[in-house]
């Protein structure tokens, strides 16, 4: 895993824009597409904020969610909610290539299954998605695969619902052999409540959800605050 520490969360939104601005150049020019998909988070939607000003290829982009909360759409607790307000604001995407997980279904497993064969539409069978941001949670999860929640086994689809509710809410979830296929993976880190899970993380532990992502194509970005690093 390639590692930068950079002084704070400003920079590390930066430094994230720049590197995934630079990827999706890469992938179109070479594939005339590129894919990711998005985690939620502070830090985060400054990145797609400071994304809409690098120059991206935007008609060649599509845009997936990592994880959802479900929750009625517009609620602030959505991902997506926060992903709008950031990205289609900041950026000329066209909105088609947006694409929401239907968490406001009344069916949340088959909106799961077809979440799964969108992905697929777009990044092929098993999709291979170009780039998957990451964040990681003090307690070592990522995405919304939590601690001690049956879907970290879930190993024949590619997306899925937790078992459980995790801060009071069912999550909707990219699993981890669609995570583990990217192309790259982008862990975006900050705040020095992360500090312990980071040095699991790096250390590839697999006690914590975060561990057991696949670090041969990673690239981690992190504030001093949660490398530990005295400013």
């Amino acid at each position: 895993m390639e590692i930068e520490v950079l002084p704070d969360a400003d920079a590390v939104a930066r430094r994230a824009a720049q590197l995934i601005a630079a990827a999706a150049r890469e992938a179109v020019a070479a594939r005339g597409r590129f894919s990711m998909a998005v985690s939620g988070g502070h830090t985060p939607w400054q990145m797609l904020r400071l994304l809409g000003s690098e120059d991206v290829p935007w008609p060649g982009i599509d845009v997936f969610q990592v994880d959802e909360r479900i929750a009625p759409d517009g609620d602030p607790d959505r991902n997506m909610t926060h992903l709008r307000a950031s990205l289609l604001a900041a950026a000329p995407i066209p909105p088609a290539q947006l694409h929401a997980m239907d968490v406001g279904a009344a069916d949340a497993v088959a909106a799961a299954q077809r979440y799964a064969t969108e992905l697929a539409a777009v990044c092929g069978t098993p999709p291979v998605l170009d780039l998957v941001h990451l964040g990681l949670g003090p307690d070592g999860h990522t995405a919304s695969l939590v601690p001690g929640d049956a879907v970290l086994g879930v190993h024949g689809a590619d997306v899925a619902l937790t078992a459980g509710t995790y801060q009071n809410r069912r999550r909707m979830t990219l699993t981890y052999p669609t995570i583990n296929r990217a192309r790259t993976i982008l862990w975006v880190v900050t705040g020095a409540e992360k500090v312990d899970a980071l040095r699991k993380l790096r250390a590839a532990d697999t006690s914590i959800p975060g561990g057991r992502v696949r670090q041969e194509r990673a690239h981690l970005l992190a504030d001093q605050a949660a490398a530990g690093v005295a400013v």
